[in-house]
């Protein structure tokens, strides 16, 4: 797992010079998950995009396992840093090659072993098709569920120190909802996570809670001390429902 150290980071977009970020410090040591809350615009998406290095910051400094991110080529940091969004990519071409994103390297047998792992055996079985050769047209015929299960897959045949899971924040079907928890249990074991929240039960997984108001922390600290404390805002969100005030 990677440890991750942000201090005093600063972020804008090119063509706007409002802050989206603005003095974000944080600690998460390797191994530990991350609740990241914060409403629609609080900088919570910005956040990730500068740990995959999509943008770099306007000022401060963030460190994944003691390096930062523009000191090492961008392939290697997206091998150690991988992200599934509510809005999977899928690529018209193979299950194979949308798994592996065209990487020959992996072996058969490893993808095989996740998809089943990861509930998709019957899926890939159903398939018009020969299994893996099976032609995906981008994500047609994909539940949503589905979709974020093989976005899951692909970061198992990744395997990142840290992965960043942003979490879809319609509600899917009972079975589908119940394979998805499986796998996130899966997918956070021996890894660092940060995971962007819209429901209770995700929240409940994280050791630390970090809220963002407006790109500034509201509030930062361990889920427990937070939860037990009837001052704090994370408090108060548990009891006034994370899906209404979060919306």
């Amino acid at each position: 797992p990677l440890s991750l150290s942000v201090r005093d980071l600063q972020f804008h977009y090119h063509d706007d010079p409002t802050l989206v970020l603005d003095g974000v410090n944080l600690e998460l040591p390797a191994g530990r998950v991350l609740g990241l809350l914060g409403r629609t615009g609080s900088g919570k998406t910005s956040l990730a995009r500068l740990l995959l290095r999509l943008y770099d910051p306007t000022g401060g400094a963030i460190q994944l396992g003691g390096i930062a991110p523009d000191a090492v080529p961008l392939a290697q940091l997206h091998q150690r840093v991988s992200m599934v969004t509510q809005d999977v990519q899928l690529f018209d071409a193979s299950v194979r090659d949308n798994l592996t994103f065209f990487n020959p390297a992996i072996a058969d047998d490893a993808i095989l072993a996740v998809i089943e792992e990861l509930g998709l055996g019957e899926w890939l079985r159903n398939l018009p098709g020969a299994g893996l050769d099976s032609h995906l047209s981008g994500g047609q015929n994909l539940s949503a569920g589905q979709a974020q299960l093989l976005a899951f897959a692909r970061i198992f045949l990744t395997d990142p120190g840290l992965v960043i899971l942003d979490e879809a924040s319609s509600r899917l079907d009972p079975a589908t909802e119940q394979l998805i928890e499986r796998a996130v249990d899966r997918l956070l074991h021996n890894r660092t996570g940060i995971i962007i929240a819209h429901h209770l039960a995700t929240v409940s997984r994280a050791d630390d809670i970090l809220i963002l108001d407006g790109g500034r922390v509201l509030e930062y600290g361990d889920r427990v001390a937070l939860q037990a404390n009837p001052d704090s805002h994370f408090s108060h969100l548990l009891q006034v429902g994370i899906e209404e005030v979060l919306a």
